[in-house]
């Protein structure tokens, strides 16, 4: 299957902009995420990209060179903008198609298995007569992954194990659509015998405990998911734990797990001179 991978528009063109974000940057991570997963995993998928890196190329360039190049399938890869209080996830093919067409059984396909990994809304499968998809000469597509207008879903833009599910995604609707098939993995070697390691003491106290750093726990997933934010922007890794508590719904976000307590507390020592001063150790 030869798939034409087009992220939304680039150089010049930053696409919509918001909450510290330009399209052109989410959906060129996404798409270089998504080659790696179908080069990786399935056989018989070549991509040809139509950008590597933050270049200006325009959209008759785009469908020409995927014309020429004789693809089976364009994607395209956007992200949406609109009020504020829009949000949510949505795709598109061409709107001079019927429903019982290919590229709609493709649609359905992909869109069902985007949703199951995106944390977004769903605002269906939708027609129109974009460019890319009124000039592909293959059964195309354009997915909206989400309005960076919008807190809830600029927050998961920010998050790139966010954005490396929402590649997965794509790439499992893919394989389905296309009945891609999985490439064998190589049979792992024998572990080399090792010496007899000593037994652990039994009044080692930290002995498969492991400290986790929560730097903030919330009732409110919203809360949390800006917490991660400002992490993310201090260079701190972190994501959103939900636990319960008393029946209670929490929402912690996690910035590290340590099997040593003394790495927990140098990371808890970080968390607080960022200026994370409810940062605080829990030990499982």
């Amino acid at each position: 299957m030869k798939l034409y991978l087009d992220p939304g528009h680039g150089g010049r063109d930053p696409g919509a902009q918001g909450h510290g974000l330009n399209e052109k940057d989410v959906t060129l991570d996404i798409a270089l995420k998504l080659r790696t997963i179908l080069q990786n995993d399935y056989e018989n998928v070549t991509v040809k990209m139509s950008r590597t890196s933050d270049t200006t190329k325009g959209l008759s360039s785009r469908t020409n060179e995927a014309n020429a190049w004789g693809a089976d399938y364009y994607l395209s890869i956007h992200i949406n903008s609109a009020t504020s209080s829009a949000q949510g996830y949505e795709d598109y093919i061409y709107n001079g198609l019927s429903n019982s067409s290919t590229t709609a059984k493709y649609q359905n396909i992909i869109h069902e298995e985007i949703l199951k990994v995106n944390e977004l809304k769903d605002r269906g499968t939708k027609k129109a007569d974009f460019h890319v998809l009124r000039e592909s000469n293959m059964p195309a597509i354009l997915t909206e992954n989400g309005f960076i207008t919008n807190a809830h879903d600029a927050a998961l833009m920010k998050q790139a194990s966010w954005r490396q599910k929402v590649a997965q995604g794509h790439a499992n609707g893919l394989a389905k659509a296309f009945h891609l098939k999985r490439k064998s993995k190589p049979t792992p070697k024998p572990p080399t015998p090792k010496p007899p390691q000593p037994q652990p003491q039994p009044n080692n106290p930290d002995e498969g405990t492991l400290y986790k750093v929560i730097a903030g726990s919330f009732k409110s997933r919203e809360n949390a998911d800006e917490q991660v934010t400002l992490l993310h922007k201090k260079g701190i890794e972190a994501f959103v734990n939900t636990t319960t508590i008393s029946g209670e719904t929490w929402y912690r976000v996690q910035a590290g797990a340590f099997e040593n307590r003394d790495y927990a507390e140098e990371r808890l020592a970080e968390l607080q001179k960022a200026g994370f001063k409810d940062s605080f150790l829990i030990a499982e």
